[in-house]
């Protein structure tokens, strides 16, 4: 028998290619090699290494071209073209028809990107005659949605490794998918969803297999980078957030002596950089520390890279912590604020200590991390005000501002309180549609404050020397440097005076209508200084620049 597992291409503005690993089905390859051995697995990664193609923008977004309009070339630049990153369906299905599968599974891990997923099944089917089967994150949030595609023959919904080795064992015995746990299956076209049960315990899975991923497609600043994942599973209830519908709210963490067999045998494959892919890396403080000691201790050369792209709550952190940490490798770390308003994050379920999160910050650039705050633009309920003022916070902090407009996760609590979902709700559930507005933000806003980011981010990456120097000096700084940041010193200047907003393009600059300059003067009317990311301040004046 033989399962062709792969993952998708999507279609977008922009990809994070960083962060291209598959590693959920690198684990379900392991699983099956340990349960099942005469069972042919093979991974194929159709999102990353075939590069890219402009295709037209969906009529859906037909209302973001004033907003991406222009080409620009400046640092404060958003979107333009809409690509397809990966493989051309067409030639998917010649390739999985050319391997001859029994079965083919697909990984859904995104709503907004769920089209590409079943486009691949269709192809599929027109060239090879063999059962589909869809899994991850989205497939676990909306099981039924996916399932009823004609192309979509089978599911699993949570975590995949225990179903997919029982799904096997069946088939091969012959036996029906009754008490097959978390499987979703089809009979006289009636849609049948088993009840979950809990996986393989998270310490006796087998480490994923990375064998048909060639490490030179997954790199971080040139150096060979996989994924770890040291715990599953969230106690948090955010209202915005469904992770726990496919890992469930109980957090379960691997032993440290098996996170680190893991790692000592990637590094003999050749990795370098380990990104802890978890969504709660540090929830348990001791355990966490203990960790990183062994890490510090079983890499003596300290020549690895440790990192947590998917964010670290701040609220486990602390001084002594953060430097285990750091002794251990951890270079960068990504934190998840969200917002500085308390009573909205309350209202939707998120912790918030604001003044251990700034104790925090600090700690962590003293102890030389390179930190990205993660604020959410647009939560229903905000008010600009409130936007405003987490990003004068962070302003004043030693952090690069990661902004991400917001976007209705299906089935999540908030997107079920607000109103039913579409199809086309779906598909604009992701950061570049800008598709949620409310009586307090227009579209126009959460676009106007997202480039305010970029400006406040492209002031914080100015090397200037001093402790401390005023706004001219650091443009002064800025505009001896690359192309790029002398057309933003341009761009800024022409703001400040002209009151109007531009893109830098080959025709030069041209103007942004959508970016409202009075809400930008909002923000910066209430700026004394910048903090850069190497903890320096830049001094605002408001006589030397309006």
């Amino acid at each position: 028998m033989k399962l062709l597992l792969l993952q998708p291409p999507v279609q977008d503005f922009y990809e994070t290619d960083v962060r291209l690993q598959p590693i959920g089905l690198a684990y379900l390859k392991a699983a099956i090699a340990q349960h099942h051995p005469d069972v042919q697995v093979l991974v194929k990664n159709y999102h990353h290494g075939w590069g890219r193609k402009t295709i037209p923008l969906p009529r859906e977004f037909s209302y973001l071209k004033k907003f991406y309009a222009k080409d620009d070339k400046s640092p404060f630049s958003t979107f333009h073209h809409y690509y397809h990153f990966g493989a051309d369906f067409d030639a998917i299905a010649e390739d999985v028809a050319g391997e001859k599968p029994d079965i083919v599974g697909i990984s859904i891990l995104f709503a907004p990107y769920y089209r590409e997923a079943v486009r691949c099944a269709s192809a599929i089917k027109k060239k090879w005659h063999a059962p589909i089967l869809a899994g991850g994150s989205f497939v676990s949030t909306m099981p039924k949605f996916i399932l009823s595609h004609p192309d979509i023959d089978l599911i699993i919904q949570g975590e995949g490794e225990r179903a997919l080795v029982e799904f096997l064992t069946a088939l091969k015995r012959g036996k029906g998918f009754r008490e097959i746990p978390g499987l979703g299956f089809k009979k006289n076209t009636r849609l049948f969803l088993n009840p979950r049960k809990e996986n393989f315990k998270i310490g006796e899975l087998p480490f994923p297999d990375l064998s048909d991923l060639h490490e030179k497609h997954y790199l971080f600043e040139k150096k060979p980078m996989c994924f770890i994942v040291a715990s599953r599973g969230c106690p948090y209830r955010c209202s915005f957030c469904s992770v726990h519908k496919t890992f469930g709210s109980r957090y379960r963490k691997r032993p440290s002596e098996n996170i680190l067999e893991e790692m000592k045998s990637r590094y003999r494959a050749g990795y370098r950089v380990f990104d802890f892919e978890d969504d709660n890396f540090a929830l348990n403080r001791e355990e966490t520390i203990s960790l990183c000691e062994k890490i510090a201790a079983a890499f003596p050369k300290r020549d690895i890279q440790l990192l947590a792209m998917n964010g670290i709550c701040y609220w486990t952190l602390d001084r002594k912590l953060l430097k285990q940490m750091r002794q251990a490798g951890f270079t960068h770390l990504n934190l998840s604020l969200v917002s500085t308003n308390g009573t909205l994050l309350k209202a939707v379920h998120r912790p918030h200590f604001l003044k251990k999160y700034r104790s925090v910050v600090k700690d962590a650039a003293r102890l030389g991390f390179r930190i990205v705050s993660y604020q959410i633009l647009g939560l229903p309920g905000e008010s600009l005000d409130s936007m405003i003022k987490t990003m004068i916070c962070n302003a004043g902090l030693p952090v690069l501002l990661g902004a991400s407009p917001f976007y209705l996760i299906p089935n999540s609590p908030i997107a079920n309180d607000i109103e039913a979902e579409t199809e086309e709700d779906i598909f604009k559930a992701r950061l570049t549609s800008m598709a949620i507005e409310t009586p307090q933000f227009d579209r126009s806003d959460i676009y106007t404050l997202f480039i305010t980011t970029r400006i406040l981010n492209f002031l914080k990456g100015i090397p200037v020397r001093s402790n401390k120097c005023s706004l001219q000096k650091a443009l002064a700084v800025a505009s001896r440097s690359a192309p790029r940041s002398m057309a933003g010193v341009e761009i800024l200047k022409k703001l400040w005076h002209e009151k109007q907003f531009y893109a830098f393009t080959a025709k030069g600059p041209e103007p942004l209508p959508e970016f409202k300059t009075k809400l930008f003067f909002r923000v910066w009317d209430k700026l004394d200084k910048i903090v850069t990311l190497e903890n320096k301040i830049i001094t605002i004046r408001r006589s030397n620049n309006r």
